[in-house]
């Protein structure tokens, strides 16, 4: 059984590879036959863009805070609403990380436009 999800595993990476590349491929090929230069498929002007550190710094920072904030918030659910605590502080928890991590999105999207 292992060794037929593992030939499923690698034979959908393969295929998915196999036409990424085969694709490009035939798309480069025919714009080259119309007479298209080839210098289109390398990008010359450098976009700007924010370094990945501050990118991975931010989303990392946000998502810290978010869940210290969901521990806080699951704390206060169960102590002071008499939430099941096996209720409050995941859910509390998750919520606060993916809202954490929605802000990040939207200002590193920010910081995107700004370099």
């Amino acid at each position: 059984m292992e060794a037929v999800v593992l030939f499923i595993v690698f034979g959908t990476l393969f295929g998915i590879s196999y036409l990424y590349f085969s694709t490009r491929n035939k798309e480069r090929m025919a714009l080259i036959e119309k007479g298209a230069d080839a210098s289109i498929f390398i990008s010359n002007k450098k976009e700007r863009t924010a370094p990945i550190w501050k990118v991975i710094i931010l989303n990392l920072a946000l998502l810290s805070m978010g869940v210290g904030v969901g521990i806080v918030l699951g704390g206060i659910l169960w102590k002071n609403l008499d939430v099941d605590p096996d209720i409050a502080m995941p859910g509390s928890i998750f919520l606060m990380a993916g809202t954490g991590l929605l802000i990040s999105f939207f200002v590193t999207k920010n910081l995107d436009k700004d370099s």
